[in-house]
């Protein structure tokens, strides 16, 4: 195992279209090396003093973290959500040759 400084970026989208644009563009500007498109998730979130719940998809990104910042605007600017989810988690460790194709392609 190798020590990273590679993320994995979850963000929730409301439809496939949209998800299919943000994926696009992330890949097109080498912002990330590979993104997964989660089928239909049930969400439950606080939104306006009111509890809401909605059918979403989640897209689940591979990263370096040095494109957090880039990744974050694009996700923005595509996304209908007023405050849309975009979380980071570090991955801690990974297999040397997974991690180096993230290199490759978004590092």
């Amino acid at each position: 195992m190798k020590k990273t400084k590679k993320i994995m970026v979850f963000v929730t989208v409301p439809d496939r279209k949209t998800a299919n644009k943000i994926v696009r563009a992330l890949l097109a500007k080498k912002l990330a090396a590979c993104a997964s498109i989660s089928k239909s998730i049930d969400s439950f979130y606080w939104w306006k003093n009111k509890i809401e719940n909605s059918k979403e998809l989640l897209l689940t990104i591979k990263t370096a973290k040095g494109n957090f910042a880039g990744l974050e605007k694009c996700v923005k600017s595509l996304h209908p959500y007023e405050v849309p989810e975009i979380i980071a988690v570090d991955i801690s460790c990974g297999s040397k040759e997974y991690l180096e194709w993230i290199d490759e392609y978004a590092g």
